[in-house]
Order: structure tokens, then sequence, then C-alpha cells
């Protein structure tokens, strides 16, 4: 079956049958799917994607963050607790090169569509699984939210103000950077099947996704046998390198080396802090960051926002403002990477989406269809896979299968 991306990216050829939802899951099928692979989702009946139920915020009654997370895949919309929808899905398996899913350990194998079944039938296939703790170990049928997943990695325990209680991230890291190595794990695998022809089970979760972004704090508890706590914006072994207050925002500076600090100081007129022994080494930067932090914040607050970012960029220190989300994805330099994408949904209408943040010289990834409607391409495909309209009209009548709705005009 050829690809119906139309795509030139690195991908194309990959077909990925994806099961997965909300977050994780779908951050490696959106990857994938920019890169150039045929990316089919395939969603639950009754309600689809758990992620289309966030009732807020919406755009003409379709969820915003189902669309952001699910542009450029085709959407099937499969009963698979019915023997005809398992069927249906197995069909689809047999030339796949990739299954995707983000389920409780061993759901998959009680539908009778785990991997040892699978691979009969496909010797070829890569079954990529993120689960909440993985598929090994005394947690591997526990399930797993972002949040749990923080908390367990000690994520939570460094994130906020020191002395504050657990904060975690503001982003979802766990669930998105689960995604990001579930991407690499199955172009991994896709390489050694092009290679072989033989596939595997590729596994990861949100645990090792957090515990993966612990590195510096990791090094200085296997290096002490002591648990680092937060420090704010502040780095956990080099100083200056937090968040600034200025007249009118915040501002970032990575003093991050010798050079760097001397540069801050004479930007900030206090070129005698270059031998002050409390801030001399960054030994000594660090054992006296307090006060460090407050000698430059007397200076910093005296200028806009903008002032410092422009004296900073002159003197070649990195340094730059704490956005907004509205002016991060509004600035010229995220418009110019093509970080921010135009698409017409057929019923919320024009929406952007985030772009693709890898980027090719010879292979571009492209983003070119919206997040499908619940169904959306459920005729489109089972006819690809050899169904009749007249077998797919039966389906319909079963609940096999569910075909999007036309849009309210």
């Amino acid at each position: 079956m050829k690809s119906s991306t139309g795509h030139t990216g690195p991908l194309t050829g990959m077909r990925v049958i994806d099961l997965s939802q909300i977050m994780a899951g779908p951050t490696c099928s959106i990857m994938l799917a920019d890169m150039g692979a045929d990316v089919i989702k395939v969603e639950k009946l009754p309600g689809g994607d758990d992620s289309r139920a966030y009732r807020e915020p919406r755009v003409n009654q379709v969820s915003a963050p189902f669309m952001i997370m699910n542009r450029n895949k085709r959407g099937i919309a499969l009963n698979l607790k019915l023997a005809q929808g398992r069927a249906i899905l197995l069909r689809m398996l047999e030339e796949a090169d990739v299954l995707l899913e983000n389920f409780r350990g061993g759901t998959l194998e009680k539908l009778g569509l785990g991997y040892e079944v699978l691979s009969q039938a496909n010797p070829g296939l890569i079954y990529c699984a993120i689960s909440g703790y993985g598929r090994s170990g005394p947690y591997a049928d526990k399930g797993g939210f972002d949040l749990i997943a923080q908390g367990f990695a000690g994520l939570m325990s460094v994130t906020g103000e020191p002395g504050g209680p657990p904060v975690k991230s503001g982003n979802p890291v766990s669930d998105m950077n689960a995604g990001v190595l579930a991407a690499l794990g199955i172009t991994a695998a896709y390489v050694h099947k092009l290679k072989t022809g033989q596939g595997q089970i590729v596994d990861t979760s949100l645990m090792d996704a957090a515990l993966q972004q612990t590195s510096w704090h990791a090094a200085v508890y296997f290096a002490t046998g002591q648990s680092p706590g937060p420090a704010g914006s502040a780095h956990l072994l080099t100083a200056p390198y937090q968040a600034f207050q200025t007249s009118d925002g915040w501002i970032n500076i990575g003093g991050a080396n010798q050079s760097n600090w001397e540069r801050i100081a004479d930007v900030l007129g206090h070129p005698e802090w270059r031998d002050d022994p409390r801030y001399a080494t960054n030994t000594n930067r660090m054992a006296n960051l307090d006060s460090l932090t407050a000698a430059m914040n007397s200076v910093l607050v005296t200028r806009s926002r903008a002032d410092w970012t422009t004296a900073f960029d002159t003197a070649g220190v990195p340094a730059g403002p704490v956005h907004t989300i509205g002016e991060a994805l509004t600035h010229p330099q995220t418009l110019a990477r093509g970080m921010v994408v135009d698409l017409v949904h057929p019923q919320a209408g024009p929406t952007k989406a985030i772009g693709c943040p890898i980027h090719f010289s010879h292979t571009p990834t492209q983003v070119t269809r919206p997040a499908p409607m619940l169904g959306e391409h459920t005729r489109e495909l089972l006819r690809q896979y050899g169904y009749s309209d007249a077998e797919i009209d039966a389906f319909v009548v079963q609940g096999v299968v569910e075909e999007a709705a036309s849009p309210p005009t």
C-alpha cells in the first residue's frame, strides 16, 4: 500500500498504526508524521482519544489540546472490544512497520493483540510501548501519569523555590520526553529493520523519561550521597545562571563560565566584582549565591528587559527575556524557524499548531493535515485495506467503526 502523506521527509514509506492517546504517544507519532511517516490514528469507541473530552479551550466545539497533538495524522474510529474490530486492526497490522501504544501493561495482550501474536503475522513489526513504569520490574503493571512520574523520579523535589512545597514542571516533561524517546527508539529500530527485516519491541516509560531529566542532580547524588533540593531558576552547579528581575520583567543571564562572568560584571558596571573574593571564582559565587543575586538584582532592576538584553548581546553574554507563552509563540525567531504553522480544520476552521523542531536540509518536514475528526478517514482507510462499501456500512451499523459526522454549519 502506498503512503498517502505526499511528503518527502526522511521517514517517507514508514507506516505507523497509532493506538496511543492524550500526550506521550501522540508526541511520538506527531514527530514521525512530520518526518514523512504515514500515521494512522486508531481511536477507541465510544468517544475516541480522551483528550477530545478536554472541554476547554475549544474552537468551534473542537478540543484545542486534541488538535495540537494530532495534526498530520489520518484517523479511524474502531471498537477493539468487538472481534470484528480486532480483525480490522490485525489486517492493518499485517503490512505496518510500527504499532504504537501507551496502554497499561497487558491491555493488548488480553485482547489477543500482544507482540508475540502480532509478530507471528508480521515479523518485521516494530511494537512500541510507552507505559508508566516500563514492561519489566515490580511496577510493570502499574499505570502512570506525568504528575506521578515527575514525583517518582525526584523532579518535583528539585523544582520550585528553596523551602517551598514540591512543584511539578509547568509542562508535562515526562510525557513529552517519553514521546521523543519513543520516536528515537522507533527510528533506530526501523533502521535495523531495513537492514535485517527484523522487528522488535521498543519499550520506554514516563518513569524512564523523567529519570533521564535528572542528570545534573544524579551527578551530585552519585558523587556525594546527598539529594539536592530546589534552587528556583538558579543552576545547581554554576553561577550566575538564573532569572533576574528588571524594571519591566524578567531576564535570564547565563554566566556558565569564568569569561562570561567577567563580562557580566563589566556590563553591570561593577568590574570590581571580578576580583571580589566572594565572587572571583565559580566556587565562591555558588557559596555566596544569595549575596550575588541580591547585588545583581539591585542593578538590573534599574533598566528594562529590552535594554539589558541588548547590552548583554553586545557584550557576547548569553542572556534572554523570560517570555510569556504568547510572546514566545509570536517572536520573529520562532516564526522564522517555522515553529508555528497554519492549518484549516474542517470544523474548527483556521487554526495554528506547533511546527516540527527538527530541520533537514534535503528531506524537509511538512505539516499539511489538521487533526482528524473522530472517524474522519474511516471509510477511506477501510477501502484501502480491501473492505467494500457494503462491508463498511455494516460495520457502522454494528458499532464496529464510526464515521465522522458532517461539521456543523
